[in-house]
């Protein structure tokens, strides 16, 4: 895959014993791109589901991709040279957790209260990423604590967490045994989803990074336009 100066986190020199895939790059306009891609899928995925009762097996097929490739995208930043130091990783947990929270209530009504919304997860996701890190023994633990209890507590539990990490390793360094670990993360959503759509993302995302779409990031749009369509879609239940 050709490189893109610049859009990319520098790859982690590999060992003998753990063999470097080529280098593997993504334009900020194609990562856009792909979060454009899921946003609409989400969209018509929970428009099917509590509109439409899930009627339509198609959107509920390609709905699953939404997960991995918002996963992917919030991975691949944090994984940007320079991220870790520059606090990237706390400013994205406080507003996935602020938006988390005004996400809740439209969630709750047409959800319930448990699993926490796919925000939460992506926010257990970076606060995983942010101590393993941060290093040592004491933030390892803490780590694989967040993890365990966080993964009972959010939606989709442990295997959005798994796709989630292994995107983040694949990215910091693309090796096969890293990449492994990412499609087999995102084929354990299959114990949730019943199928193995969720894996049409990998190519999705592997067909994009070939791509270099001229889209400008709007990082706040998808943020506020998560809790507004909730809350339409829980005024839509409500009026019938």
């Amino acid at each position: 895959m050709r490189m893109l100066h610049g859009s990319t986190p520098k790859p982690v020199p590999s060992s003998a014993h753990t063999p470097a895939l080529l280098p593997w790059a993504l334009a900020d306009g194609s990562l856009e791109a792909l979060k454009w891609v899921a946003l609409v899928l989400m969209a018509g995925d929970h428009v099917n589901k509590y509109l439409l009762d899930e009627s339509s097996a198609t959107l509920y097929a390609l709905g699953r991709m939404v997960m991995p490739v918002f996963g992917f995208a919030l991975m691949f930043n944090l994984a940007r040279p320079g991220a870790l130091a520059a606090g990237l990783h706390l400013r994205v947990m406080k507003r996935l957790a602020l938006v988390g929270a005004l996400s809740t209530p439209a969630f709750v009504y047409l959800v319930g209260w448990w699993p926490l919304n796919i925000l939460f997860t992506l926010l257990v996701a970076t606060l995983v990423v942010y101590l393993l890190e941060r290093g040592g023994r004491l933030r390892r633990l803490l780590a694989a604590l967040a993890f365990i209890v966080g993964g009972a507590l959010v939606e989709f539990w442990w295997p959005a967490l798994l796709t989630c990490l292994g995107a983040w390793a694949f990215v910091r360094k693309p090796t096969a045994g890293r990449l492994a670990f990412w499609v087999l993360g995102t084929a354990s959503l299959a114990i949730i989803n019943g199928n193995f759509a969720a894996l049409a993302a990998l190519p999705l995302i592997g067909g994009a990074s070939k791509v270099d779409f001229p889209l400008r990031r709007n990082r706040w749009f998808f943020y506020a336009f998560y809790p507004a369509h909730l809350t339409l879609l829980a005024l839509c239940l409500a009026a019938r």
